[in-house]
């Protein structure tokens, strides 16, 4: 076993014990953290695993004050080397992705990343890990924590995970419930791709105000669900221009300049169901002027059947779509909500559905502040509610995180977006045999 593996297997101990064997305020926040991060995972693991793998991610991630538990451990070994603390503050650049074996090394692995596409050699730092995880074959997927241990080399710093050998439909439904269960954990290896994903919800946010002249428009689902793709075609004819691409050209006369063949344009247009759509990717990709790629939004059928649907946007918070907003304003509004039956049914609704998010809340209470309260106080049965004071402590027990989290219309890496059209691609072909899956359960996570 290497020097460093070893080592590295020594401090993580250390620090794992320093980390359970604590009390008073860093035992509070593990605890916290735990019950926290469970909640909005739900029960979708092994609980000896999750547990293992919140333990491990709360070290480098969890706050004690204004310091990690890492920073605490540091603090609390005065005799740890220079060398030691280099390492372990090293860990600091860990984190949870969904990985795929490239190579089988005699003493670890080499995995990608699926989420960016970066490699990393990965070493367990014992032996008998290293026996448990000699059954893995190329191309399996596993979900993990990795921490550096040099500047070459990785270690299994958490639980590991093996999904098995998944077809793109599988993957693709599990890289879209790793986005579900990690949001924070997107691209955490690739900063640039994170950044240029939020920059893509501010821009859309831009064009949204630009083409409807409002951050909120209500209309009927058929009609917003039109307008919506008015919208989408209108940005790609501007993306096509921005690239240099002149649209009132054929397909051979575009093909012809790029180097490419009118053949290889065609079945990229229709892999990708869309014409302009796939040019715009094609070329974008070709030329260099993005990694990322914008998903398309399309409503699924209950909002589409829905007489009215609000549709909100915001450059952190992205695009938020409620067919019940008029309704429940309508609530508010009311000198007799108390008699309305539907009123604690949208209450409910509005606290405990993931999609309805701090900044509806944050709209309703700027808009009805005095009769927000009362609902409020009525529905939780405690008159003392008040909004300015409670609101946020009572989002927050309804798991709804105070911050964004990047959203779904936000761009995503171009070879993330070529691998759902494939898996689509294979799904529509067994559907048209009898034996798919849904369109939507694969879709999950990349539209």
């Amino acid at each position: 076993m290497d020097a460093i593996l070893e080592r590295s297997r020594e401090l993580k101990q250390a620090l794992i014990e320093f980390v359970l064997d604590a009390e008073g305020e860093l035992a509070e926040s593990l605890e916290s953290y735990v019950a926290s991060k469970s909640r909005s995972q739900g029960n979708r693991y092994d609980a000896t695993y999750e547990q293992n793998l919140l333990i491990d991610s709360f070290m480098t991630e969890g706050k004690v004050g204004e310091k990690t538990p890492l920073d605490l451990f540091i603090d609390s070994t005065p005799e740890l080397s220079e060398a030691d603390r280099a390492l372990v503050r090293s860990w600091r650049r860990s984190f949870i992705g969904l990985f795929a074996v490239s190579q089988l090394l005699p003493d670890g692995f080499e995995l990608m990343n699926w989420l960016t596409t970066k490699q990393y050699i990965v070493k367990p730092n014992d032996a008998v890990t290293l026996e448990e995880m000699a059954r893995f074959k190329e191309g399996e997927i596993l979900l993990t924590r990795i921490a550096p241990v040099s500047d070459d080399d990785w270690m299994f710093s958490g639980p590991c995970r093996s999904m098995g050998s998944l077809g793109k439909p599988k993957l693709a439904v599990a890289i879209g419930s790793f986005k579900d269960n990690h949001k924070d954990a997107l691209y955490r290896d690739a900063p640039d791709l994170l950044e240029e994903a939020w920059n893509s919800v501010a821009e859309y946010h831009q064009e949204f105000l630009d083409f409807f002249g409002s951050d909120e428009v209500t209309l009927p689902g058929y009609q917003l669900n039109k307008k919506i793709n008015e919208l989408q075609e209108l940005m790609t004819k501007r993306r096509l221009l921005k690239a240099g691409i002149d649209e009132s050209k054929s397909l051979s006369e575009i093909a012809e300049e790029a180097g490419v063949t009118e053949e290889e344009i065609k079945a990229a247009a229709e892999e990708a169901g869309a014409e302009s759509e796939a040019v715009s990717q094609l070329f974008d990709s070709s030329k260099g002027l993005t990694k990322m790629v914008m998903p398309k939004v399309d409503l699924p059928a209950e909002l589409k059947k829905a007489e009215q649907v609000t549709v909100f946007t915001h450059p952190r918070w992205g695009q938020i779509f409620l067919p019940t907003y008029t309704q429940f304003k309508t609530i508010l509004e009311s000198e007799d909500w108390q008699s309305n039956p539907a009123t604690n049914k949208l209450v409910r609704k509005y606290l405990e559905d993931p999609t309805i998010n701090v900044f509806i809340w944050h709209k309703l209470a700027q808009l009805y502040p005095t009769q927000l309260e009362k609902v409020l106080q009525s529905f939780l049965e405690r008159p003392d509610f008040k909004i300015e004071r409670d609101l946020e402590a009572l989002l927050q027990e309804h798991n709804k995180p105070l911050e964004p989290e990047l959203p779904e219309i936000a761009s995503v890496p171009i070879h993330l977006h070529e691998l759902f059209q494939e898996a689509m691609a294979e799904v529509n072909k067994s559907k048209s045999k009898g034996k798919g899956k849904t369109k939507e359960k694969t879709a999950r996570g990349f539209k």
